[in-house]
């Protein structure tokens, strides 16, 4: 079988302000994030023939295309997975690209996900009963949070990882924050102490321990990797794509377990290959469960490895969620985090890691990774 490893590209980013109140629909959201990354790239709406959405996006891709102008839509898609879903959507957006379906594939998100369907919630993930959840949701599992810290606990008991340590991926997080404009929590620290003295919301979870819930839209415009190299921003290759559905994974494992051999495998690369990491961080203990599931550190190292600086952006070995990520710049469900992914291979982070040459993204405690690589 033939490889896609860097046949295809991501050729603009672009999103709107993140806030608590965006004042508009989610569907102008979306459309102000993919102009944005359509200029981003130097491209326009009449050079898009493909769309593809998170499946839990209320902007269809025929409202979108509407929208933009788009006659002939020769791609379209959403996947279905909750809300991790960016680095397969990436994935099925690459297979269509380097086999002819399509020439230009955006893929958008746009939320109200705090003036409007909360997350928190349970608006949009909750299922009301239906299916495996009429075994759950009766007894209180409502929402990803109380669900994961189940899994927490789990690992905690498993491996000695500690309250201290999640809340040093926390503050690792807004310290990189602090020097991002765009972020939710710019030039608002946060020390160890905060953390600590935070209110639990679901135990282990404290208040910082979570993400922040949040207005915006988000896009990217992927093309070949031929074509990207003669529009108007450095390409990010795609080096490999790849996606695990839930499965069986037992109570501690997360999705990254059976995901990593086949993306290392697809990449030819290892985890120490790796240069800047933006990791899905729903709740900041995933982190530490991620870097030790993709094997970047040894089962049970990971918060040792958070605690002692490993993560930050000034002296880390793999810094990680490098724009604030998912607890302090802004709840996109791994777009933002997608778009940062980028911007350090381009160079053009707010906390720029030296000579990045790859950029691995997980999408959604180990559903789905990307590894992005910078052009030669």
């Amino acid at each position: 079988m033939e490889s896609l490893r860097n046949r295809v590209a991501i050729a603009g980013v672009g999103e709107t302000e993140y806030s608590r109140a965006s004042g508009r629909s989610e569907t102008r959201l979306s459309l102000e994030a993919i102009l944005h990354a359509l200029d981003d790239a130097g491209l326009t709406p009449q050079d898009v023939d493909g769309l593809m959405r998170w499946s839990v996006d209320t902007s269809s891709e025929a409202e979108i295309a509407s929208n933009l102008g788009i006659r002939d839509l020769a791609w379209f898609g959403e996947i279905n997975q909750a809300g991790n879903v960016g680095a397969a959507l990436v994935a099925h957006a690459s297979a269509a690209i380097a086999t002819g379906l399509a020439q230009c594939i955006v893929i958008y998100r746009g939320v109200n996900g705090r003036s409007g369907r909360r997350y928190g919630r349970g608006e949009v993930t909750g299922r009301r009963g239906q299916g495996a959840a009429a075994f759950t949701e009766p007894f209180g599992l409502l929402t990803p949070q109380h669900q994961l810290a189940m899994v927490a606990r789990r690992r905690m008991h498993e491996f000695g990882t500690t309250s201290r340590q999640f809340g040093w991926v926390a503050v690792s997080e807004r310290e990189h924050a602090n020097r991002n404009p765009r972020a939710t929590f710019y030039e608002t620290p946060l020390t160890i102490d905060d953390h600590q003295n935070g209110r639990f919301i679901v135990d282990p979870f404290r208040l910082n321990d979570c993400c922040l819930e949040t207005d915006g839209g988000g896009a990217f415009v992927l093309v070949s990797a031929e074509r990207a190299r003669g529009l108007k921003k450095p390409p990010a290759l795609v080096r490999a794509a790849a996606q695990a559905g839930p499965g069986d994974r037992g109570f501690v494992d997360t999705a990254a377990v059976s995901l990593a051999p086949r993306l290392w495998a697809q990449a030819e690369v290892r985890p120490e290959d790796i240069d800047v990491a933006q990791i899905y961080d729903h709740f900041a203990p995933y982190v530490i469960f991620a870097l030790e599931d993709y094997g970047f550190v040894e089962r049970g190292e990971g918060g040792p490895f958070v605690e002692a600086g490993g993560i930050r952006w000034d002296g880390g070995m793999l810094p990680v969620n490098t724009s604030g990520g998912h607890l302090s710049e802004a709840y996109l469900q791994g777009m933002n985090q997608l778009i940062e992914s980028v911007r350090q291979v381009r160079g053009e982070s707010t906390s720029q890691v030296a000579n990045v040459e790859l950029s691995f993204c997980d999408t959604g405690i180990g559903t789905g990774a990307v590894i992005l690589e910078r052009d030669a």
